[in-house]
């Protein structure tokens, strides 16, 4: 049987396997080359977006993939309302869409409107967990992130018309489920409403009772 130490791990020949098919489909993520259809569709959605701005949602939209795939079957909630738009472009082709699923995530990742799932504490451990995958896809420690991961910082970068707005410093004394008031009356949640700093007090497990908005849009499993 085939026996691997890696960063202090031992891995068996199976676990050896496991590794190697995310790597590669970690690979094929990144030169995947999603149907043009989609810069269109943000072009006409969000038409103050410049060509290069376009391209920094899909870098968002890979890093969601990304997260989906860290996750490993647990659900996800989407952080930025442009990268859902996104998202739902790119599932209305199907078989394209269906045959991604197939060969890079490993398995159909479903669309769900946060409406849609089944109590409050989902949504908000799907947005969390997100928040966890995404800054360890960036190399930062989610309990004391040092900015915000992309997939959490494109709407207010890019002026997102009903985007999710986050940030990694609260103001003293809001309590979980509470946001933010800033310019243009647009809420920006907090991190540690969703756990990621300042006494959100969750673990690779999941995340807190809260049932107050986690600042997150649909989600996929």
């Amino acid at each position: 049987m085939s026996v691997t130490l890696i960063a202090g791990a031992v891995l068996t020949g199976g676990g050896l396997a496991a590794l190697f098919r995310h790597k590669r489909r970690i690979d094929r993520l990144a030169t995947f080359p999603f149907p043009d259809h989609i810069i269109r569709k943000l072009q006409t959605t969000y038409p103050h977006l410049t060509p290069e701005e376009c391209d920094l949602v899909m870098r968002g939209l890979r890093q969601f993939f990304a997260v989906a795939m860290a996750a490993r079957g647990q659900r996800v909630a989407m952080p930025s309302q442009a990268v859902d738009t996104a998202w739902h472009e790119f599932i209305l082709s199907t078989r394209a869409y269906r045959d991604f699923c197939r060969q890079v995530l490993g398995r159909f990742l479903h669309h769900t409107p946060a409406e849609a799932m089944r109590t409050p504490r989902v949504a908000q451990d799907g947005i969390r967990r997100a928040w966890r995958l995404a800054c360890r896809d960036e190399g930062m420690n989610p309990k004391t992130p040092e900015r915000l991961p992309l997939l959490f910082a494109l709407d207010a970068r890019l002026a997102i018309p009903g985007g999710f707005f986050y940030a990694v410093n609260c103001r003293r004394g809001l309590g979980a489920g509470a946001a933010v008031e800033m310019g243009g009356g647009r809420a920006v949640y907090c991190a540690s409403d969703i756990g990621c700093s300042g006494g959100g007090g969750w673990g690779d497990g999941g995340g807190g009772d809260g049932d107050g908005d986690s600042g997150g849009g649909c989600g996929g499993d």
